[in-house]
């Protein structure tokens, strides 16, 4: 039985499929009523996928309706398949374990299965460095900001130190002042954007186990792990871009020293220790006084989103982020950032060579020849996958010496963009293809036609434009499975696919149907509502290859519309699945889903999906979170026995404010982003 779910907002409905208005305004900048950052007619995703679909409906392919381009969604979310309760025995573990699904829902706390438990780790505002004063929203200021848990953690890793300690890394992407500050406070408009810029960034912590099996809380204070990166944390900037014209500014002539990093989403674990951090949708801090962008970089502006007004207005406040004033500042942030946790003196690096777009995250594996490959994403509708393969070899020796030279091996290698068609690799009745990763530039020579190599690290979706590769609806976290090799990328939606973005063969909804504001009658909605998760098989297993093989393992939405996909997986038997945005695996090889936007009426969560065997694609809802907030992270532990999750920005919705807020959790009062775990308990 179909189970209806009201919508969150207001009646009128969201701006974009289900997100609300301030979800656009300050995740993203309104990036979808700007003009469409890549306007050139290079092949799109769902044109391949609905090739590809119509080939194996000819085959006798899987799924009824496959090869139409109007599909549609009968209803907002289908009600979670009934499974065992959970099992606590001998040994089970994530990956294991057995648990009913958490059913769609719109309750404003964190839900788990029964058998489970949910604890807060940590919370924005809460100290992280010695002699900070507890959190007080009444009492903020820039440089308390500075040395508290930051606002909006998105990504987390969690390195194991020793038996019961760990040291855990966040990313904070960005942050909502309607929901930080309350109206009637002492707080003036300058220093709120200088809390706010201070509350973006990164932040260290050290863990220790708490008295349940499967619990961690902060370890303390005081201890040589714990540190804030902000918008005056100096950065070094590495690679062939590091010191050319472009990333030059009047404070830093030399252009090897950036303050900050901003907007940074999803990031990953290096094999050698460190962690990576994406800086994604950097144009909404940036704006021109004079009223426009400086001409001579009107093309490299408008292709990455930069208008000449901004809402946050940081250069009232700060001259760098003018554009009249700086114009290379914007250049300076897109990258790739990788950070050493275990060391408290390092200097977080921007890495130019795997180039500058809208990062999701990076994720990185060691070739069969031992190079690092890492996997990227372009998080916007119509951008692009990449992947970059190092000149030289992983120094596997556990010593100082060899962590110093394998962080170097994102300074030199070779930059891909990846082009998708819908050649059958006889993988019926998948929905599959055949893929190429196509040369941009190594660190010493351009592929590209009239662009130098720093051009195209600088200008990376321009030169991207120029080879013809697939445009993606939104990709997003694109890891590799350490269990079967296979590489998952998230694609989390398009509702401009079928107009805007034309349908190519492996992005194939154009169309789709949707209740109305009321829950009530099927209404027609434009596009890749729910998105996909791509999974690739490089040739022979060797990530050093330049092809590699492309199925659509899920085609998210409700269960019981015909156009849904679960790698052949009987539909009665899933949880409805709705914009998949990042992933993370357990030993199993079990996939992680967590997601951001769901369009099918139910609050974002966390789902398990096997990968192989007689269950692979049987999609399973292990959390929810409160209304407003995406499911972030996601982390299994090394031990398999917890599951970290980043909540954020609870209560983000249209008209929400701090006195009136749509979401409460977790203080009962009003809403902070924080880290919190699941565990059997």
């Amino acid at each position: 039985m179909t189970t209806y779910l009201p919508l969150l907002s207001d009646p009128t409905g969201p701006r974009h499929g289900s997100r609300s208005r301030m979800t656009c305004h300050y995740r993203c900048g309104d990036a979808c009523d700007k003009p469409l950052p890549n306007t050139t007619d290079n092949p799109e995703f769902s044109d391949i996928a609905t090739r590809a679909i119509a080939r194996r409906a000819v085959l006798g392919g899987a799924a009824a309706g496959a090869g139409a381009l109007v599909l549609g969604l009968p209803s907002p979310a289908a009600a979670a398949p009934a499974a065992a309760p959970a099992q606590r025995r001998a040994g089970a573990t994530m990956g294991t374990v057995r648990f009913s699904p958490v059913p769609p829902n719109v309750r404003d706390r964190v839900t788990v299965p029964a058998g489970f438990r949910s604890d807060i780790v940590i919370s924005w505002g809460d100290p992280i460095l010695p002699g900070t004063p507890a959190f007080d929203v009444d009492a903020q200021t820039p440089a308390r900001a500075r040395r508290q848990f930051g606002y909006n953690n998105d990504f987390l890793a969690v390195l194991p130190l020793r038996r019961d300690t760990a040291v855990m890394f966040s990313n904070h992407e960005y942050t909502n002042p309607e929901l930080m500050f309350p109206s009637d406070g002492d707080y003036d408009e300058d220093t709120k954007k200088r809390i706010e810029m201070a509350s973006h960034g990164l932040s260290v912590v050290k863990l220790r186990r708490g008295g349940r099996a499967g619990s961690w809380k902060v370890a303390g204070l005081d201890n040589p792990y714990n540190r804030r990166f902000h918008t005056s944390t100096p950065f070094r900037v590495d690679g062939p871009a590091a010191g050319t014209r472009r990333m030059r500014t009047s404070a830093d002539p030399q252009g090897r020293t950036v303050l900050g990093t901003l907007n940074n989403c999803s990031g990953g674990v290096t094999p050698w220790g460190t962690v990576l951090s994406g800086e994604e949708n950097i144009d909404q801090y940036f704006e021109a006084s004079e009223g426009t962008l400086p001409a001579e970089y009107a093309a490299s502006y408008a292709r990455y989103g930069f208008q000449a007004e901004a809402e946050r207005g940081w250069g009232s406040i700060d001259p760098r982020f003018d554009l009249s004033e700086e114009p290379h500042e914007a250049f300076r942030f897109g990258w790739i950032v990788e950070v050493d946790p275990f060391d408290k003196k390092s200097t977080p690096r921007k890495h130019t060579m795997l180039g500058r777009f809208k990062h999701e995250g990076a994720n990185v594996v060691v070739s069969d020849s031992g190079h690092a490959v890492a996997y990227m994403g372009d998080d916007e509708k119509g951008e692009y996958l990449y992947k970059f393969v190092s000149a030289d070899r992983v120094r596997t020796a556990r010593t100082a010496k060899a962590k110093r030279q394998n962080m170097r091996l994102l300074t030199r290698g070779t930059l891909y963009v990846g082009r998708l068609t819908d050649e059958a690799p006889d993988l019926a009745p998948e929905y599959d293809g055949v893929g190429r990763w196509v040369p941009l530039c190594s660190d010493t020579e351009s592929f590209v036609e009239g662009m130098s190599v720093a051009d195209v690290l600088i200008d990376t979706r321009l030169a991207a434009d120029k080879v013809a590769p697939t445009r993606m609806d939104r990709p997003e976290d694109v890891d590799v499975n350490p269990v079967n090799g296979r590489v998952y990328a998230c694609l989390t939606n398009n509702d401009e696919r079928g107009s805007t973005d034309p349908v190519d063969e492996a992005n194939p909804l154009a169309e789709s149907m949707v209740r109305d504001s009321l829950g009530s009658e099927l209404e027609p909605a434009n596009g890749n509502r729910n998105g996909y998760v791509l999974e690739m098989v490089a040739r022979n297993g060797d990530h050093d290859r330049p092809v590699f093989d492309w199925r659509l393992m899920l085609v998210c939405g409700d269960p019981d519309a015909p156009e849904t996909y679960f790698a052949g997986y009987d539909p009665d038997e899933v949880s409805p699945i709705s914009c998949p945005d990042n992933v993370a695996f357990d030993v199993e090889g079990n996939l992680w889903v967590s997601t951001d936007g769901n369009k099918l009426g139910s609050n974002d969560g966390l789902f398990r999906v096997p990968t192989a065997g007689a269950r692979r694609g049987q999609v399973l809802q292990f959390l929810t979170v409160p209304p407003g907030a995406e499911t972030c992270g996601p982390v299994i532990t090394r031990d398999q026995k917890t599951v970290f999750v980043a909540v954020q920005h609870p209560g983000e919705d249209d008209g929400a404010t701090f006195e009136t807020p749509i979401s409460t959790w977790p203080t009962g009062t009003f809403p902070r982003p924080s880290v919190v775990t699941a565990y059997q308990g």
